[in-house]
């Protein structure tokens, strides 16, 4: 595994690591004995209020078009229902001031990804509440994704925002690589909507409000999600909403790209159509977004793969009679076809309906 842990640790700015500067703790439902506390950053950031848990995605991303198909889908790594933290850190290495799994208290597992799973978890020396996510070399290394990791911990780890999901470092042994991550006791959005089957205009205007400042924080930063989506939203302590997955995301000071990839019922037409595009790709995946929390279910749905693209294309949208004027006139300026007519992340927080949405009359 030398090779792989040179591909991992060649190029990646910073390691995992708490310093006095740290400021809060959090350890509501953590499922440990004792904890009153909330959780700190970690390195030279602001500090934060609370954190986020990494669940599994319901919907399969899809894969850049110029990737052969996979034979198999990936499974869960349950083998994993365990971690013995002696035995596991025995190789546990970093550079000078890291970290290693000795350093942690492990609890109880919070979901499982693609290449590994999620456990809370809690410094010893400092009972800082955490979510470690531990993925296995091997399952990177079999699919070919450890540069699309190397991106996502380079990125994540420098966008400091109260609506994106801390990841505060990472450290690795022989088997596994672990990003020490935000914990929020809030869990998986796409849970709740699922459980509720839609949110109200109320609810959905103030989640839309949070993610078109996130996304503005990262296009600031040359920063394009590309991957928007419930599935990748997880929320905090006092129900705030935090942009956890940055597996697709790119930093493109040039903010120009043409990978084909994201998630089919939110692709924009641009990337239908295998044209360039910017970072407006997110303002697309906004508006259905907004759309799916408001009717749960996305707008362009369709049986099959080029139905659904034919509709993406063509901007074939339909609302429900319950969906408000507001709600739509909001939805219809961010699904345009034209990427540069899209209404400006800036704009949508000052949008009426946003605007009446985010604060009622008493």
């Amino acid at each position: 595994m030398t090779s792989m842990l040179s591909k991992f640790t060649s190029g990646l700015t910073g390691g995992g690591g708490l310093t006095s500067g740290d400021s809060s703790r959090n350890a509501t439902n953590t499922g440990f004995a004792s904890a009153s506390s909330t959780p700190r950053e970690f390195g030279k950031s602001k500090p934060m209020t609370s954190a986020s848990r990494i669940g599994s995605a319901k919907r399969v991303p899809l894969e850049s078009a110029k990737k052969s198909p996979q034979k198999s889908p990936l499974k869960p790594l349950d083998e994993d229902t365990e971690m013995n933290t002696e035995e596991d850190a025995v190789e546990g290495t970093l550079r000078p001031g890291g970290m290693t799994l000795n350093d942690f208290e492990v609890g109880r597992p919070l979901g499982n990804g693609k290449f590994g799973r999620v456990y809370l978890a809690r410094t010893r020396k400092d009972k800082y509440i955490v979510a470690l996510k531990v993925l296995r070399k091997s399952q990177l290394e079999k699919n070919g994704v450890e540069h699309q990791l190397r991106r996502e911990i380079e990125i994540q780890t420098h966008l400091v925002h109260k609506n994106i999901l801390r990841m505060y470092g990472y450290f690795w042994d022989e088997k596994r690589i672990y990003l020490i991550l935000e914990f929020a006791p809030g869990g998986e959005l796409y849970k709740r909507l699922t459980a509720k089957g839609r949110f109200s205009e109320q609810e959905t205007a103030r989640y839309i409000l949070e993610m078109s400042r996130a996304l503005s924080y990262c296009h600031q930063k040359h920063v394009i999600h590309r991957d928007i989506k419930p599935e990748n939203l997880l929320l905090g302590l006092n129900g705030e909403l935090k942009i956890a997955d940055f597996g697709w995301s790119v930093h493109a000071p040039s903010l120009r790209r043409e990978t084909f990839c994201g998630t089919l019922d939110y692709l924009p037409p641009e990337m239908v159509e295998v044209k360039g595009y910017d970072e407006k790709v997110d303002l697309w995946s906004l508006g259905v977004l907004c759309y799916e929390f408001l009717v749960g279910e996305p707008p362009f749905d369709a049986p099959g793969k080029k139905a659904t693209f034919k509709r993406i294309s063509r901007v074939d949208l339909h609302f429900p009679d319950y969906v408000s004027a507001g709600a739509r006139d909001l939805i219809t300026r961010l699904l345009v076809k034209d990427p540069k007519e899209r209404m400006l992340l800036d704009d949508v927080a000052k949008h009426p309906w946003i605007v009446r949405k985010t604060n009622p009359d008493p």
